[in-house]
């Protein structure tokens, strides 16, 4: 889910970005994106200042603010990016 870097030639450019579609396809909730980074409940709740279940009902929502999300995403070590189409 890393940016592309345009320094990389085209080709590999391409390959990364299917690579980034692949992973974006497969991951269908937080706990997994959390497993794929492979840090445990406890790594996100110190790093979010919270205690172990506060991560675990968060990963459990289906419904947040964004500043809950940008959060957590940025505890997992990603960056979240928000897109508005008109």
């Amino acid at each position: 889910m890393n940016a592309v870097n345009t320094s990389l030639p085209r080709a590999e450019r391409k390959r990364s970005q299917a690579g980034d579609q692949d992973l974006k396809q497969q991951v269908e909730g937080l706990r997994e994106l959390r497993q794929i980074t492979g840090k445990a409940q406890a790594d996100i709740a110190s790093a979010l200042n919270i205690k172990q279940p506060s991560v675990s009902k968060i990963e459990k929502q289906t419904d947040m603010y964004l500043s809950t999300l940008r959060s957590y995403v940025e505890a997992v070590g990603g960056k979240l990016e928000l897109t508005v189409k008109l």
